[in-house]
C-alpha cells in the first residue's frame, strides 16, 4: 500500500497452513503479518499483470509473423501459457 493511501478493512479467512507461513515470513521479516499479506498480493497482482503483458505481447508477435517456424514455436509459448507445461 502507498505512503499515504488510505486503507480499506478487509477480512479474509486463510487456510492454517497458509496462516503458518505468513506469520512465519512475518517474524524472519521483523514486520506484521497483515504487511506481509499485504506485499503478497501485490506481488501477485503484479504478477498476473505481467503474464497478461506476455500474453499479448506474444499474441501481437504471432499476429505479424510470417515465419511457420516462427509461428509455430510463438503458437506453442501461448499455448504454454494458457493451459501450463
Amino acid at each position: 500500500m502507498a505512503t499515504g493511501e488510505k486503507g480499506v478493512r478487509q477480512s479474509v479467512t486463510l487456510p492454517a497452513r497458509v496462516a503458518r507461513r505468513v506469520k512465519s515470513l512475518a517474524k524472519t521479516n521483523g514486520t506484521s503479518a497483515n504487511r506481509v499479506i499485504v506485499e503478497l498480493i501485490e506481488s501477485g497482482l503484479e504478477a498476473r499483470h505481467q503474464e497478461r503483458k506476455r500474453f499479448i505481447d506474444l499474441a501481437d508477435r504471432l499476429a505479424r509473423s510470417r515465419d511457420p517456424e516462427e509461428q509455430s514455436r510463438l503458437k506453442e509459448e501461448l499455448a504454454v501459457l494458457t493451459f501450463g507445461e
